[in-house]
């Protein structure tokens, strides 16, 4: 159970978990409830419109950007990959399309050169959980209308895969970062080595410009990969079977030597 059920269910209030909001017997419990008005977070499936007729304040969605950017399943993601300074979070009413509806309420969030999507989620649920309650109450008394999205700015976020992970080291370092970035801690960045497939941490460009892409430099207490533009300094890795550890540690345990090269 989510913190979200064992507190309700710690509380008395009754918890639906349909596998899929398509079934009429949850349609049905839900229409029973009668709620005025429904919160939706991060929930990976589309509302079928009966189900968004039943509460007569609507669906509001708390969705981890400025829309109309970074519409879909990784908005957090996509706008540090994108190298974007400024994101928050939006309360909008929930309709057929995606991400769609009008908006209720924002908050900004600062991206820093060392997010994260981790550290920026983290941040983000707190403002959201305050921008949501205080869209719920305004909907409560009447005090909140919704606008239109703008027409311009639109944007989509896709879901970031296994595969969408993988580093590339043939592209410039300041994209090697924010990819890293983005992907850390889900579904975490890896890349290809001599000693298989490795996952890598957050990682810090250089001044050092003379490394071709993927190779390495090993020091007694750093060791850089080429990338098309500088080089980088990995922080952590994770060898295949084992848990992370500070990339000079494991190069030394590897007996790892200057010009091995990661793909």
């Amino acid at each position: 159970m989510s913190p979200v059920a064992e507190l309700a269910a710690k509380s008395g209030v009754p918890v639906l978990t349909p596998g899929s909001p398509r079934d009429p017997d949850f349609q049905a419990e839900l229409s029973d409830l009668a709620p005025q008005a429904a919160a939706v977070v991060a929930y990976g499936a589309l509302l079928p419109t009966a189900v968004l007729a039943i509460p007569p304040l609507g669906w509001v969605n708390l969705h981890f950007s400025l829309l109309p950017a970074w519409r879909g399943a990784s908005p957090v993601q996509a706008a540090i990959r994108a190298g974007d300074d400024i994101t928050g979070a939006s309360t909008f009413r929930l309709e057929a399309g995606m991400d769609t509806g009008p908006v209720y309420g924002v908050i900004t969030e600062t991206i820093r050169p060392e997010d994260t999507t981790g550290d920026l989620l983290e941040r983000l649920a707190t403002g959201g959980a305050q921008l949501l309650l205080a869209t719920l109450d305004g909907l409560q008394d009447g005090s909140i209308r919704a606008r239109p999205q703008p027409a311009e700015g639109v944007s989509y976020a896709g879901k970031v895969t296994v595969a969408d992970a993988r580093i590339d080291w043939a592209t410039p370092a300041a994209g090697i970062d924010r990819l890293i970035r983005s992907v850390t801690p889900e579904p975490g960045a890896w890349t290809d080595s001599p000693w298989g497939r490795m996952g890598l941490g957050p990682v810090q460009p250089t001044a050092r410009d003379d490394l071709r892409p993927g190779e390495l430099a090993v020091s007694k207490s750093e060791v850089l990969v080429g990338t098309a533009t500088r080089a980088v300094r990995l922080g952590t890795v994770t060898p295949p079977g084992r848990r992370a550890m500070i990339a000079a540690d494991w190069a030394r345990g590897v007996r790892s030597t200057t010009g091995s090269v990661l793909s």
